[in-house]
């Protein structure tokens, strides 16, 4: 019910935002996206536990949701460079996308709607009986969440991850439109390399998880990630003054850079999955709650830091601030391995 309602909020504020074109309707579309966001992925996270019997079966399936994630972000930057109007920033043609966004929306809802779940193991207890909480109720079970320790170094890890992921992930149709002097429809269409090697990334990871401990693939892709970012960058330094006309004599820094979706893609699912996987499945509800305001939390933050050291320092110094968070996120991984190992 509560992804229905989201999805009936999405198509409602999409097909508002052409007809309407206003800056207020703009916010009123970011609010009811957000929102609607929020309760798709506590709904859909609540519900892998349904389907995955075994742990590593989640951390998989985790994974295989997560890349289908990243192609939705793909779309979405091709869709909007498709109508995007270079020769005319004034156009207002970019709108109708949202027309497509909504019949997509629809078509989900459709899709929801004609799908049974068998929901009877977080619906009822031991005994059978009903179980029925207030949102009073559900809020008081996240609270006394957080204060499980391996659930507190849980959030603030995907706090940080997601902080990380985002700030690259807003700010790099920026980085090549003002650093590396793209075009807007291209710097857009250059940035779905990173969503493209995002999905990679959490498909593949998808396999690997079955045969290796997550801990420690994580730990190898965050010192490439790492890597990648002290290799690419400085190719931003040897920019050619020759116009940029597609992506044939694009720089190679806009090649190479977001390629970095490729190793921290499986985190975040991976980290969800074994925090899930090592709750009862009538915390999940929860638990997903907790992920989604962390999750929005770091998000957030990492999209207005980045923009601010942008604007003072630049684009590259601003990317190399990625170093900080990864280096964050060794530490905080080995600590929720070890306190998910001592449950």
């Amino acid at each position: 019910r509560s992804l229905l309602i989201a999805l009936g909020i999405v198509v409602f504020a999409c097909l508002l935002m052409p007809l309407v074109p206003a800056f207020w309707t703009t916010k009123l579309l970011f609010a009811a996206v957000g929102a609607g966001f929020a309760l798709i992925k506590v709904s859909v996270f609540a519900t892998i536990g349904l389907i995955t019997p075994t742990t590593d079966e989640h951390a998989s399936f985790m994974n295989f949701l997560e890349s289908f994630f990243m192609i939705g972000v793909l779309s979405g930057n091709v869709l909007f460079s498709v109508f995007v109007d270079d020769q005319n920033p004034q156009s207002t043609a970019w709108l109708t996308v949202y027309y497509v966004l909504a019949a997509l929306a629809a078509l989900a809802f459709v899709l929801l709607l004609t799908t049974r779940l068998d929901e009877s193991k977080v619906t009822h207890d031991a005994t059978g009986a009903t179980l029925v909480k207030s949102f009073a109720d559900d809020l008081g079970d996240m609270l006394r969440l957080v204060g499980q320790p391996v659930v507190l170094v849980f959030v603030i890890s995907a706090f940080v991850y997601v902080l990380l992921e985002q700030r690259i992930m807003s700010w790099l149709p920026t980085f090549n439109s003002k650093i590396l002097n793209l075009p807007t429809s291209l710097s857009l269409q250059m940035a779905s390399i990173l969503a493209v090697s995002t999905a990679l990334g959490r498909f593949l990871a998808g396999f690997v998880l079955q045969k290796i401990s997550w801990y420690w693939l994580l730990m190898v892709c965050l010192v490439l990630s790492a890597g990648l970012v002290l290799v690419a960058l400085p190719l931003a330094n040897s920019i050619s003054s020759e116009a940029v006309t597609g992506w044939g004599n694009a720089p190679l820094a806009a090649f190479v850079f977001p390629l970095i979706g490729l190793f921290i893609a499986p985190i975040y699912p991976a980290i969800n999955s074994a925090i899930l996987s090592s709750l009862p499945l009538r915390k999940h509800g929860p638990m997903a709650g907790l992920i989604v305001v962390f999750s929005a939390l770091g998000g957030t933050t990492g999209s207005l830091i980045t923009g601010r050291v942008f604007d003072l320092y630049g684009g590259q110094t601003a990317f190399y601030f990625s170093l900080i968070p990864i280096a964050l996120l060794l530490v905080l991984l080995t600590m929720f391995r070890r306190l998910v190992g001592a449950r």
